[in-house]
């Protein structure tokens, strides 16, 4: 039979694990949101350069 106390320690070890989990799925969503980003940047930067020397 578990306490009351030993319920809550585990309510609140559960609950950080799962804020764990959430900020780790949004650092993965904004580092890949990033990517794009810098990625779509290069190619606008090159199609610049293209459009100055044509």
């Amino acid at each position: 039979m578990t306490s009351h106390v030993d319920e809550a320690v585990q309510a609140r070890i559960a609950a950080a694990k799962a804020k764990r989990a959430k900020r780790r799925q949004q650092r993965e969503e904004l580092d890949e949101a990033r990517a794009y980003g810098l990625t779509a940047r290069h190619a606008a930067k090159m199609r610049r350069w293209a459009e100055d020397d044509a």
